[in-house]
């Protein structure tokens, strides 16, 4: 299954010139923890950094630098990871585990922002599908009690 088809596609995102305090009231206003920035080429929204609730309290708040006046630009994670559209549910785990990362942008063919798929969205996919399988085991076994008394 490609990971087109489990991404969340409602994500919220940001401009470079945006400030940290407008991406810390997105992420409250959504119940998020991290905008993506994007940078718009030709009308399409290409993803080129992440800024995260971790980022704002440890770049921002820690060191009491005024929010109103920096940019998400200058705070935000270079040198960001991203997939195409198209690529499997198990190969976007091991490019997550192999970066590091625990969100992934997922982008079309000219690089244009897509979705993004989280370590969060993972989780919850994986253990309904594991609720499912136990089910299916637990109906089974019942069937076969029910055939052989």
């Amino acid at each position: 299954m490609p990971i087109s088809e489990i991404c969340n596609r409602e994500v919220i995102v940001v401009q470079r010139d945006d400030t940290t305090l407008e991406a810390a009231r997105l992420m409250r206003q959504h119940h998020i923890g991290d905008v993506l920035v994007v940078d718009d080429r030709d009308g399409v929204r290409v993803p080129v950094g992440i800024v995260t609730d971790r980022d704002l309290v440890v770049e921002i708040m820690a060191p009491e630098l005024d929010q109103t006046v920096i940019t998400v630009g200058d705070i935000m994670a270079s040198g960001l990871v991203t997939v195409k559209e198209n690529i499997g549910l198990f190969e976007a785990i091991q490019h997550m585990r192999a970066k590091g990362v625990r969100r992934l942008p997922v982008v079309d063919e000219n690089g244009g922002l897509v979705g993004i798929l989280t370590l969060d969205d993972l989780l919850k996919l994986l253990a309904e599908e594991l609720l499912a399988l136990s089910k299916l085991v637990a109906h089974e076994q019942k069937k076969e009690t029910m055939s052989r008394r």
